[in-house]
């Protein structure tokens, strides 16, 4: 039951930050952003450093490594996905891909579900889709190009979610500082080679940093869920983030939210009861 609360606080966690980022990549540049965003997010991850410890061994350094490289993989086959279009078919496939993934490694590694489980399991997979899915899905088709991305970005979210699960237990934060410091790294050196194509809009400032914060925040909550509960749980769970984001968007932006939307909402909290007796 705590596994499954932290992962509903590190899915809204993620929910936010999708948001408040999206809103300051609409006044500049998304590298721009992330040159706010990631500095940030090291930041609160330092912060926690002397809180709940950190152990720099081999593994949590290998696996935080590779967690910081996902990220980074994750977050330029993204946003070149989603720039592709249509968003509305593509942004399902990749968070229905970062779901799958995760919960296949999870019942490989041993993990078993009950029945409640059997049955959650494929109602929030579906609730994933339905969320994540804007109006008239049907009406353009994405090319051969945009559906490998697609597949790409939510293989790479995956692997990040699964390196740091991978993490040893012990390690406290390190994982997320090493993953964090690399993913930064990663992105400021693409910002710094393409600084000309950046443009001359400033970005918002307190919005690109609170999408940082955030994200760490999410990342936290996922990597204490994952070691008190099971990934193949954990993994899906996480994976409703697209919720909160549309939630925001109808409170802050009075964006409306479509049937099938509000159709996965209700598969969404049907499936964490579920999920909650497993």
């Amino acid at each position: 039951m705590i596994a499954l609360l932290l992962a509903l606080g590190s899915s809204l966690a993620y929910g936010c930050a999708d948001f408040l980022g999206g809103l300051g990549a609409r006044k500049a540049h998304v590298l721009r952003t992330v040159m706010i965003a990631a500095p940030a997010s090291l930041a609160v991850e330092l912060l926690l450093w002397p809180v709940l410890g950190a152990s720099f061994s081999a593994g949590a350094l290998g696996w935080g490594a590779a967690s910081g490289v996902a990220s980074a993989a994750a977050f330029a086959l993204l946003y070149r996905t989603l720039a592709l279009g249509p968003m509305n078919v593509l942004s399902p496939i990749t968070a229905l891909v970062s779901a799958v993934l995760p919960v296949g490694v999870g019942l490989l590694q041993g993990e078993r579900l009950g029945l409640a489980g059997l049955l959650g399991l494929p109602l929030a997979l579906g609730a994933v889709v339905l969320v994540s899915a804007g109006h008239g899905a049907g009406a353009a088709r994405p090319s051969r190009t945009a559906l490998l991305l697609a597949f790409g970005a939510g293989a790479a979210i995956a692997l990040q979610l699964i390196f740091l699960h991978e993490a040893p237990p012990g390690s406290g934060v390190a994982p997320l500082i090493i993953g964090r410091t690399v993913s930064s790294s990663v992105t400021l050196a693409a910002a710094g080679l393409l600084h000309r194509r950046l443009g001359t809009g400033k970005p918002a400032y307190a919005m690109s940093a609170a999408a940082g914060v955030l994200d760490s925040v999410a990342n936290l909550l996922f990597l204490l869920a994952v070691r008190s509960g099971d990934l193949a749980v954990v993994a899906v769970v996480t994976a409703l983030y697209p919720a909160g984001t549309v939630l925001l968007a109808r409170s802050v932006l009075a964006e409306r939210i479509h049937r099938g939307q509000l159709v996965g909402l209700g598969a969404a909290a049907v499936a964490v009861s579920l999920l909650a007796l497993t």
